[in-house]
């Protein structure tokens, strides 16, 4: 697969602005642009996507599918340098998509130069409500907010019985938005939000903030987090002695959160539109050929990678490798086969797919399991 090394190599030996200007010669693959991290504290979302990438890549190969190949540009899911891929991108064209990035707040702030440059901005990880909104030009196969959070408190309330609650958010635009959807709908389940915490991507320290919502005598705590943090808040919280099940928005469902946060995540609950268990053919057909290819399961964000490659080579075979051909095409391709949906049809007004269903996880012995409907000792 082409990288950002071999990208500049490219741009040594031939000049990449050029090159740009010139378009793709017939014989060249057609380009993806990807924006993600690939360093940084979410580099591991990163390094999933890669691999489902390549999986698919090599399967559509293997099956005489059309030449694609893709450029993925390290943001570390920052805005500031999604904007600066952004333009790259945008003047570079042989790129007819850019998928990415990986955070809804790094993917929104690059979403005016996308859509100025008529250049689709595939978000398949944002599920920030807004991300669609920023024009005709922004797609996604991610679950909403508005749609995941209700079903986060369903688990936590209705399912779990945690109806005294404590809510630590990511003081992103995405956490803060998926914070105030999953506290109007716990509520309206009838529980009591009797604390909400903000911290700072990166944060590493929150005791203070874990003694106030200690002292806010929750039943249980709610985490709108990416891995990497909610691994370190379970620690503290349990360091601190506080006994409460820890229930945290899908994000969180990666190998990593079992790596970071050992002994700390086990009995934590999540939920995931992607489970390896799952005994749809299509599922498990994925999961043998992942496990073949890299010696683990695949996991959601696995997942939803490959789905995106593979509906990427459907609108090349069924449209074109045009900017102009994947517009329309995303608007008129129906039922590509997904791991996720069973397969995908885009509502042309939201921009987005409907028909998830979310797998409720918990983790046991340091491995993620279906949760069995024994809810929580609440003491």
């Amino acid at each position: 697969m082409l990288d950002r090394r071999s990208l500049l190599a490219g741009a040594a030996a031939v000049g990449v602005a050029s090159f740009a200007r010139a378009g793709r010669a017939a014989d060249a693959p057609a380009i993806v642009g990807v924006s993600g991290p690939i360093t940084g504290p979410m580099a591991q979302y990163g390094a999933q996507w890669k691999a489902s990438f390549d999986l698919a890549l090599e399967q559509s190969k293997a099956a005489g599918g059309p030449a694609v190949d893709y450029v993925f540009e390290d943001s570390q899911a920052d805005p500031r340098q999604s904007v600066a891929i952004a333009q790259k991108f945008v003047n570079d064209d042989r790129i007819f998509i850019e998928i990415g990035d990986f955070s809804s707040t790094a993917s929104m702030a690059a979403s005016p130069i996308y859509q100025r440059a008529k250049l689709v901005q595939f978000g398949m990880t944002n599920s920030h409500p807004d991300f669609t909104k920023g024009g005709d030009y922004m797609w996604s196969s991610s679950i909403s907010q508005a749609e995941e959070q209700p079903n986060l408190a369903d688990y936590a309330v209705n399912a779990l019985g945690l109806k005294k609650l404590a809510v630590l958010h990511l003081n992103t635009d995405w956490g803060t938005t998926a914070k105030n959807l999953f506290v109007k709908a716990a509520q309206d389940k009838g529980a009591d939000v009797v604390a909400t915490e903000a911290f700072l991507p990166g944060e590493h320290d929150f005791r203070s903030t874990l003694v106030r919502i200690r002292d806010a005598n929750p039943t249980g705590l709610v985490l709108e987090a990416y891995y990497a943090d909610a691994a370190v808040i379970a620690r503290q919280v349990r360091e601190l002695g506080l006994k409460q099940p820890i229930a945290a928005v899908g994000s969180v469902y990666s190998p990593k959160l079992l790596e970071l946060g050992g002994d700390a995540v086990n009995g934590m609950f999540t939920q995931s539109n992607f489970f390896p268990d799952d005994p749809r053919p299509e599922v498990q057909a994925f999961v043998k050929a992942f496990q073949a290819k890299y010696g683990r399961a695949p996991d959601g964000f696995n997942a939803t990678a490959y789905d995106t490659m593979n509906l990427v080579i459907a609108l090349v075979k069924q449209f074109s490798a045009t900017r102009e051909g994947i517009h329309e095409g995303l608007a008129k391709i129906k039922d590509v086969p997904s791991v996720v949906y069973g397969s995908m049809t885009f509502d042309p007004t939201t921009r987005r797919v409907a028909g998830a269903k979310f797998e409720r996880l918990t983790v046991k012995d340091d491995k993620f399991v279906l949760w069995d409907g024994t809810k929580p000792n609440l003491g």
